[in-house]
């Protein structure tokens, strides 16, 4: 089996487990599409500003949840952008844990929101390290004379 084959099944394989754990959802594949010849590095554009202001945002919600008066419409606003943004490139699980920190928010329950904070964080830097990583075989995939598989 030549390289090409080998980092084609290995990107199959890995957006394949992405999707069934849950990771990534349709709206990915979305993105994906959108990507051509016109633009190669779109979904990788779009990905790395949404891993940018994540970090932003999640050190913002940490700064928030530190405070001696929590104010829970200022950490609600940065979830739900965080929220939107997730939704935006299909990163289910970490939109689902926003969903759960925003009624939180609503409660004024200070402990789940610290606790879905770390859930928060876990997520998305599962979802960052496994997008890298496929980023990663893309690029040796074309560096090699390949074409990147697309998902369907």
């Amino acid at each position: 089996m030549d390289l090409v084959s080998q980092l084609r099944g290995q990107f199959i394989d890995l957006s394949s487990s992405m999707y069934r754990e849950g990771l990534l959802d349709e709206q990915f594949v979305q993105l994906q599409k959108l990507q051509d010849e016109s633009n190669p590095d779109f979904v990788l554009e779009v990905v790395s500003l949404y891993f940018e202001d994540s970090e932003k945002l999640l050190n913002n919600l940490a700064t928030a949840l530190q405070q001696q008066i929590v104010d829970f419409k200022l950490v609600d606003s940065h979830v739900h952008q965080f929220k939107g943004s997730s939704s935006s490139i299909g990163a289910q699980r970490v939109r689902n844990v926003c969903v759960d920190l925003r009624t939180c928010c609503e409660m004024k329950d200070l402990n789940g929101c610290v606790a879905y904070l770390q859930q928060l964080k876990y997520e998305f830097n599962l979802v960052k390290s496994k997008l890298e990583m496929l980023f990663m075989i893309e690029r040796k995939i074309v560096a090699a004379g390949g074409t990147v598989p697309v998902m369907e």
